[in-house]
């Protein structure tokens, strides 16, 4: 079984030892997940702009493995303040409203204060 490794081009993947994504037969991992920018790489101070940054660096990550959202099976999202899930609901039911996949949602701090949400997902090949 073919295992393919997917990079987003961070400097921080070959240094911590992670990839984006990795692609295992008719799976795709998507590493955990955070906003920034990706222009400026800074991260907005609106939970909801970082949610759709993430979403945006998840679907290139799924697209490079040959995946799409549609595919996606299970989704994890980390928040910093669980006053944050009511603005970035729409913003995941935009994406995930049909697809409904299997979802958890933790309150826990991330690496660096100015993240206020992470994302990872899990696909799986549709046959």
């Amino acid at each position: 079984m073919t295992r393919t490794l997917i990079s987003s081009g961070s400097p921080f993947e070959k240094q911590v030892g992670y990839s984006r994504a990795v692609v295992q037969g008719d799976w795709c991992f998507v590493a955990g997940t955070t906003g920034p920018d990706p222009e400026t790489k800074q991260f907005p101070d609106s939970v909801a702009d970082q949610t759709i940054n993430a979403l945006g660096i998840i679907g290139k990550a799924l697209a490079d493995g040959g995946f799409s959202f549609a595919d996606v099976v299970r989704a994890t999202y980390y928040i910093t303040d669980p006053s944050y899930w009511d603005l970035i609901g729409p913003v995941l039911g935009g994406v995930f409203g049909e697809i409904r996949p299997a979802a958890t949602c933790v309150v826990a701090g991330l690496i660096r204060p100015e993240m206020k949400i992470e994302i990872e997902v899990t696909a799986l090949k549709q046959r």
